[in-house]
């Protein structure tokens, strides 16, 4: 997931939740579903793979090559809730 401004082991609740799928069969929000929420907790705050942007322009002899890694928070599911 994208950054969030959360240490590691806080526990974090999100509230719009776009789907959930329980034994009585599946919600589906419009936009989201009422009364739902997920609970995670933070394991780590680090970044992603290198994604590798190349530029050339074609027989001009130039030719760029540049990184990015994106920063991510890695989250463990604890608990599923729906009204």
């Amino acid at each position: 997931m994208e950054k969030l401004d959360a240490a590691p082991g806080t526990t974090i609740t999100f509230n719009d939740v776009l789907c959930v799928a329980t034994e009585a069969g599946l919600m589906i929000g419009a936009p989201t579903v009422a009364g739902a929420s997920v609970t995670a907790e933070v394991v780590a705050q680090n970044r992603g793979d290198k994604v590798l942007i190349f530029k050339k322009r074609r027989r001009q002899n130039s030719r760029r090559k540049n990184g990015h890694r994106q920063h991510q928070t890695v989250l463990k599911i604890a608990t599923i809730t729906a009204a």
